[in-house]
């Protein structure tokens, strides 16, 4: 596994002028922090977070922050906050992780195939975007995939029945719905199933992680 390299340095100075300064530099402020890693005040280029966001792996890249040429950092990008009018990134938080434990990480969730119960009138219903995993860092896939070209009206697909890579495991209840075919009298229910599990984000070890419009100091 190939680790996408970010400079960061140390900054000292958290009030709003410095960091008012340190933007107008090209820069943006950052917090590093983990189970061993007190938070530490960095800035780093937001060209390079541009860079790893737009690449295919995204916000579930894995990171290594090169401090100053002195320390080196393994991380995943936690979180991150635009300018809600601008949308120049402004902030970013990096979660430290060990390449020989367990992260847990939400990876995208791609449906193939035409169901046969959409041929037949019924509506593809697909209740997770993404999907909560938990894996070593090396086995973060870059997305998981299920084809529904034998699903039928009124069937389901379960946590349960995805075929998943190695050393990759859901955090879901096995049965839990996370596609379906429906009729028009369902759903309502297969949307009301959808809004718990649709909702929780946990791109590592914890339960930071959602990108966020408001401006951070």
């Amino acid at each position: 596994m190939e680790l996408r390299k970010v400079t960061a340095a140390d900054r000292q100075e958290t009030k709003k002028g410095p960091v008012r300064r340190l933007r107008a530099s090209g820069k943006i402020p950052a917090v590093a922090y983990g189970k061993k890693l007190a938070p530490r005040s960095l800035s780093v280029s937001p060209k390079d977070l541009e860079d790893i966001l737009g690449s295919e792996r995204g916000r579930n890249t894995v990171i290594e922050l090169d401090v100053q040429g002195a320390d080196k950092l393994t991380v995943l990008l936690s979180s991150y906050q635009y300018h809600p009018v601008g949308r120049q990134l402004l902030h970013a938080d990096f979660l430290q992780i060990n390449l020989d434990e367990h992260v847990r990480v939400e990876v995208p969730f791609e449906l193939t195939g035409k169901a046969k119960g959409v041929v037949m009138g019924g509506t593809l219903r697909q209740v997770f975007r993404k999907l909560p995993v938990r894996c070593l860092p090396k086995h973060i896939p870059v997305k998981i995939t299920h084809d529904v070209t034998e699903l039928d009206i009124e069937q389901h697909v379960h946590a349960e029945d995805l075929v998943l890579p190695e050393g990759v495991a859901v955090e879901l209840a096995p049965k839990r719905t996370v596609a379906g075919v429906v009729t028009e009298k369902h759903r309502g229910k297969d949307e009301d199933e959808a809004a718990p599990g649709a909702a929780a984000a946990a791109p590592a070890a914890d339960d930071k992680g959602k990108a966020k419009p408001a401006e951070k100091k």
